[in-house]
């Protein structure tokens, strides 16, 4: 089975910006390229799972976010990283038309990693969830991952309520290294170990 690590999009790749969906707003949030290929270079699976109910309210379309990602797998790819697989949650309960409708796939349930699981076979005990919300946590530990909060993006203003158990670091790059550290547990059951 497959290790991976689940991220999420805003807050934690990228800067936080409300409803973003345009290409000439997205920006890295700093490392955050370099994390993501320290965790290809470690033989992870790395899956983005975020919720964008921007598509269910009508602010933009799903086809909108597919732009964005390919843009994200652009820029990720002159830093010699890639994302594997990009899952994302178009729905919401006050949303407009078909997308009006309460999922399994919005976090903070798991629909999204249960779903990545299912077609990479995953092994969920064995991956980690990062984020910058406690929707985040909640959707790791519900599909029994280990969770990790950042501090960027809401992050900083979640951590008090921050599950027992989760790990808290100040950004995604600084989560990726102590991943790697042979200390940590995580390391002897990393890919290639």
């Amino acid at each position: 089975m497959t290790r991976a690590v689940f991220l999420d999009r805003d807050g934690t790749i990228n800067i936080e910006k409300d409803y973003l969906y345009r290409v000439d707003e997205f920006e890295f949030i700093p490392g955050a390229p370099e994390a993501v290929r320290m965790l290809n270079e470690a033989g992870f699976l790395v899956v983005v799972v975020s919720n964008q109910s921007g598509v269910g309210r009508g602010y933009y379309t799903e086809e909108d976010v597919d732009i964005l990602h390919r843009h994200i797998a652009d820029e990720l790819a002159k830093s010699g990283a890639r994302v594997d697989a990009w899952f994302y949650c178009p729905h919401h309960p006050q949303g407009k038309g078909s997308y009006s409708l309460a999922c399994r796939c919005r976090k903070p349930l798991p629909g999204m990693l249960l779903e990545a699981a299912r077609r990479y076979a995953i092994d969920l005990e064995a991956s980690v969830m990062i984020g910058d919300k406690l929707v985040d946590m909640e959707a790791g530990a519900a599909a029994g991952c280990r969770t990790i909060l950042v501090r960027t993006g809401y992050g900083s203003a979640q951590e008090a309520e921050v599950l027992p158990g989760t790990e808290v670091y100040d950004d995604l790059l600084a989560a990726v290294r102590a991943l790697a550290q042979p200390h940590d547990g995580f390391d002897s059951r990393r890919p290639g170990v």
